[in-house]
C-alpha cells in the first residue's frame, strides 16, 4: 500500500507526535512523508499523490489541513486517511478515528474505504461543516488568535465565544432550500455534512455523510442568556429539542443574508460575500474508516 503523509507542523504538539509516530511506524514499507509550508501545499501534495497512484494519503494536521488534502483527492480513488493533530477534528470524532496520533495510525492501518459525500459553498469544497452568523464570527477570531501563536484547543475557543455571545447581534437571513424557506433573523446558519462542529459539539445527530444530503441548521435568534443555557445540549444530547433549532434535509441551498457577511468552509474563515451557494457532491471522496465504524448501523455511513 503507496502512503503518503502531509504533515502540517504548526497544527502544535500533536502533530509533532504525530511525526514521531509516523517516522517510527512500520505498517507501510516506504512511506512518503510530507511536510507543508503555507497554504495551499497539502492541496497540492494531495493531488500530485492521485496523480501518481498513491492509494491513500494521511492528512495530519487540523480540519484546514484536512479540506485542502481532500480538495487535492476529489473524484480519484485515492484515499484519505485523518491523523487529527488540531484544535476540533470534527470529521475525525465522526468517523471515530483516536484523537492520539500513534492510536490513529494503530486504527487506520487496517481501515476500510468508503465513499464520502462533499460540500460545496460558492464552488469550494468543506468535508464537515460551514456555515454563516457566529460560529463564522467566532472562528475568524479564533484562528487570528491562532496564527498570532497562542495556543488554540476547546476552552480558548470558549474564552473567545462567550463574550462575543453575550453582545451578538443576529443577522437577518433568507434561506432557500428546496421547498423549505427561512426568512428573519437567526443566531447561526449551518450547513452539515457530518453530525458535529468538532471538540465533541453535536449539531445533527444522526446525519450520513453518504446519504446524498447535507443538514441545514439554523438556530433562530434568542436572548443571551437563552442561548447560553442550550449550549451544553451540544455536548449532553438533545440539541434537537431546543425551541430554537431548526433543521432541514436537502442537497442543494441558497443563503443571502447582509450587504456582505462572513463564513467558513471546516472553521477555515473565507472573505466577506452576499451569497453562499451551496450543494453537495455525492460521493466524491474516498475516506480510510476504522472497521468498526464502517460496520455499525447507527455509524455514520448509510452503507456498511
Amino acid at each position: 500500500m503507496r502512503v503518503r503523509a502531509i504533515v502540517n507542523p504548526n497544527a502544535g504538539v500533536a502533530a509533532r507526535a504525530a511525526l514521531d509516530a509516523l517516522r517510527g511506524q512500520t505498517w507501510w514499507t516506504g512511506l512518503d512523508l510530507q511536510l507543508t509550508t503555507g497554504p495551499g501545499d497539502a492541496r497540492r501534495m494531495a493531488r500530485e499523490a492521485a496523480e501518481a497512484g498513491f492509494d491513500a494519503v494521511l492528512s495530519v494536521g487540523g480540519d484546514g489541513t484536512a479540506n485542502e488534502a481532500a480538495w487535492g483527492l476529489l473524484h480519484s480513488p485515492t484515499a484519505l486517511g485523518l491523523v487529527p493533530a488540531g484544535s476540533g477534528n470534527g470529521l475525525a470524532r465522526s468517523l471515530r478515528i483516536p484523537l492520539r496520533p500513534a492510536a490513529a495510525l494503530r486504527a487506520l492501518q487496517d481501515a476500510v474505504v468508503r465513499r464520502m459525500d462533499v460540500g460545496t459553498v460558492n464552488g469550494r469544497p468543506f468535508l464537515n461543516v460551514a456555515g454563516a452568523g457566529f460560529d463564522a464570527l467566532v472562528g475568524a477570531a479564533f484562528h487570528e488568535w491562532g496564527r498570532a501563536g497562542r495556543r488554540r484547543g476547546l476552552f480558548n475557543y470558549f474564552r473567545l465565544a462567550v463574550p462575543r455571545a453575550l453582545g451578538y447581534r443576529a443577522s437577518s437571513w433568507i434561506l432557500e432550500a428546496g421547498t423549505d424557506r427561512f426568512a428573519g433573523a437567526a443566531f447561526l446558519v449551518a450547513f452539515l455534512n457530518g453530525r458535529q462542529y468538532g471538540g465533541a459539539a453535536v449539531m445533527s445527530p444522526g446525519s450520513r455523510l453518504d446519504d446524498g444530503l447535507l443538514e441545514i441548521v439554523v438556530v433562530e435568534d434568542a436572548p443571551a442568556f437563552e442561548l447560553l443555557a442550550n449550549a451544553p445540549r451540544l455536548f449532553l444530547g438533545g440539541i434537537e429539542r431546543f425551541r430554537r433549532y431548526r433543521r432541514i434535509a436537502t442537497a442543494r441551498a441558497v443563503l443571502t443574508g447582509p450587504a456582505t457577511f462572513e463564513h467558513h468552509r471546516d472553521g477555515e474563515p473565507e472573505p466577506p460575500c452576499a451569497r453562499l451557494d451551496v450543494a453537495l457532491d455525492p460521493r466524491a471522496l474516498a475516506v480510510l474508516v476504522p472497521r468498526a465504524t464502517a460496520a455499525d448501523p447507527l455509524g455514520p455511513f448509510v452503507t456498511v
